[in-house]
């Protein structure tokens, strides 16, 4: 899904691009209203992310722009308090409204609520429930730890795309990680006593892969 954040402040858009991009969702950042609006012309976009004050053109005109001329889904963000505010950023047609500062788990969460995302994902026996971070096989509670819970999580965010080693280090223990790559093969290995030896494969040489029929979840 394609999400546009559009905000003067530089450190909010690398902030929030960077958490989003961490749930799977492919990010245009704009700088200012007409930047924004220039990018929604170009391109499909299931969301807009404005801010309030922006250069050449706020985010309420921008707003109303994109509302009239789409089905865009438009989340607001301001530094304003006042409940007329959010009134007026409602009527212009926002679908969401958030005060800054903010918890950008929070942003998460409501981004999800309007797409219409669920925070349950479920793959053959196997239920994510990423709010909770838990996960369930056929519908009993499994005990992994944090590293087999993202490694987990990678995969299925990822399932049927081969991971290397590498991309797995960077995306579980991070691109500053020193140690033996084959702590990789060993949480693998555990991860599958627990959920099962048949989701992931091990492409020699390669990496792995969660592979999943198309008739499956």
């Amino acid at each position: 899904m394609n999400i546009l954040i559009a905000d003067d402040e530089q450190q909010m858009v690398k902030i929030l691009s960077a958490y989003l991009k961490e749930e799977g969702f492919h990010i245009f950042e704009a700088k200012d209203g007409q930047e924004a609006l220039n990018i929604f012309e170009s391109n499909k976009l299931d969301m807009a992310i404005l801010d309030w004050m922006m250069p050449k053109i706020d985010g309420i005109e921008a707003c109303k722009y994109i509302k009239e001329n789409s089905s865009t889904k438009v989340l607001i963000l301001t530094a304003k308090g006042q409940n007329e505010d959010e009134i007026k950023a409602l009527h212009s047609g926002a679908d969401e409204y958030i005060k800054k500062p903010f918890d950008p788990r929070i942003l998460i969460l409501r981004v999800k609520k309007l797409l219409n995302i669920s925070e349950e994902i479920e793959v053959r026996d196997l239920r994510i429930n990423e709010h909770e971070k838990k996960v369930y096989k056929c519908k009993k509670p499994l005990q992994l730890t944090k590293i087999e819970y993202d490694l987990l999580l990678s995969f299925i965010k990822n399932k049927g795309v081969i991971l290397s080693r590498d991309k797995l280090v960077d995306l579980i223990w991070g691109i500053d990680y020193e140690g033996d790559y084959r702590t990789v093969d060993t949480h693998i290995r555990r991860l599958r006593t627990k959920i099962g030896d048949d989701f992931i494969k091990t492409y020699r040489g390669i990496g792995y892969c969660l592979e999943v029929m198309d008739d499956q979840n």
